[in-house]
C-alpha cells in the first residue's frame, strides 16, 4: 500500500522506483498484486501517464491516513532512540570542502557511528532527486523551491588581488575605480558585483573578466597567479593575505554575506535522519 501511494505522489512507477530505490519492474508487480488481493483497478496505466480510477482515490486517501499512523509511530520510537542509524547522501560545494562546516559534519560521524555519510563535492548545481541526494548544502541566496530548507550561516566575503598585480595598479579608492582592472570571474555568479558603503551608499561594477573559471579553488589559484581581481571567501583569502600573496582591495567597501543553506525533498512527514543532521548542523556551525 505504501509503494502504490509512492507511485501516485512521483507519478509514475519510473519515478517511485527511483524514489525507493526499486526496479519499476518490482513496483509495477507490487501495485498489480495488490489490485488482485483487493478484486478491483487502482490505476489507469498508459505509455505517458498514470491516473487513479474512482476506487483508487477512494483508496489512496486511506492508504494516506494508514501512512501518517504509522510515520507517527515511527516518530515516537525515534525519539526513544539513543544512536541514529542509517545512510546519508550530501551534496557539498566543492570550495567548502575545507570549511568550518565541514569539521562540524566530520563530529556528526565521529558522535554517531552508525550513520554512514556520502560527501559528494561540486561547484556545479545538482538536483536532489534526479541525483539521488538526501541533502544538499547551497550558498548564495536561497530561490523560492519546494524543497525544506535551513539557514546555517553565512560567509563573508572580501576583494583580492595578487599582491604584484596590485603593485602594478593605482590604489582604487571606489568601485569605479576597477572597472578597468582584469577580473577572474567565478561560472556560477554574476559578473556584477555590488559593493556597499560603510553610509550604506551601494556602488556596482561589471568586471572585465579574461578567464572565467567554475571552480572556486581554481579561484584562488590564478589570483595567485596575479591575472587580476576577484571576489572569495573570506577563510580563503585569509590564506593569501597572510602569507602576502594577496592584497585586500577597498576595505573601507563591504560584500554581502553569502547565506549557507540545508535544502531537501520534503518526502517524509517523520523526523528522520536528513532533519537530525540538519538540526546538528544549524545548532553546532560556527560561522
Amino acid at each position: 500500500m505504501a509503494i502504490f501511494a509512492r507511485v501516485v505522489d512521483e507519478g509514475s512507477f519510473r519515478a517511485a522506483a527511483k524514489s525507493i530505490g526499486l526496479a519499476p519492474s518490482r513496483i509495477s508487480e507490487t501495485v498489480t498484486e495488490l489490485e488482485n488481493f483487493l478484486g478491483a483497478t487502482l490505476l489507469y496505466r498508459t505509455t505517458r501517464k498514470i491516473t487513479l480510477t474512482n476506487e483508487g482515490r477512494v483508496f489512496y486517501a486511506r492508504v494516506v491516513d494508514m501512512i501518517r499512523s504509522a510515520e507517527t509511530g515511527l516518530n515516537e520510537l525515534n525519539a526513544l532512540s539513543l544512536e541514529p542509524v542509517g545512510a546519508l547522501r550530501v551534496s557539498v560545494p566543492a570550495f567548502m570542502s575545507s570549511s568550518e562546516l565541514l569539521t562540524t559534519m566530520g563530529e556528526f560521524a565521529r558522535q554517531h557511528p552508525h550513520v554512514a555519510l556520502s560527501l559528494s563535492f561540486t561547484d556545479h548545481p545538482v538536483d536532489l532527486i534526479d541525483d539521488g541526494f538526501d541533502l544538499n548544502i547551497r550558498v548564495g541566496w536561497l530561490e523560492d523551491s519546494s524543497m525544506m530548507s535551513r539557514k546555517l550561516g553565512e560567509i563573508d566575503r572580501c576583494l583580492v588581488s595578487g599582491a604584484d598585480y596590485a603593485a602594478s595598479r593605482p590604489e582604487p579608492k571606489h568601485p569605479g575605480d576597477l572597472e578597468n582592472w582584469d577580473w577572474i570571474s567565478y561560472a556560477q555568479r554574476s559578473d556584477t558585483i555590488e559593493f556597499i558603503a560603510q553610509n550604506g551608499r551601494i556602488a556596482k561594477v561589471a568586471g572585465n573578466a579574461q578567464v572565467q573559471v567554475d571552480n572556486v579553488d581554481a579561484l584562488h589559484h590564478l589570483t595567485q597567479q596575479n591575472l587580476g581581481v576577484t571576489v572569495l571567501p573570506q577563510y580563503l583569502a585569509e590564506r593569501g593575505l597572510r602569507s602576502g600573496n594577496f592584497v585586500r582591495l577597498l576595505p573601507d567597501w563591504q560584500l554581502r554575506p553569502l547565506g549557507i543553506y540545508a535544502v531537501w525533498p520534503d518526502q517524509s512527514r517523520r523526523e528522520n535522519l536528513t532533519v537530525h543532521f540538519v538540526r546538528f548542523l544549524a545548532e553546532n556551525h560556527q560561522n
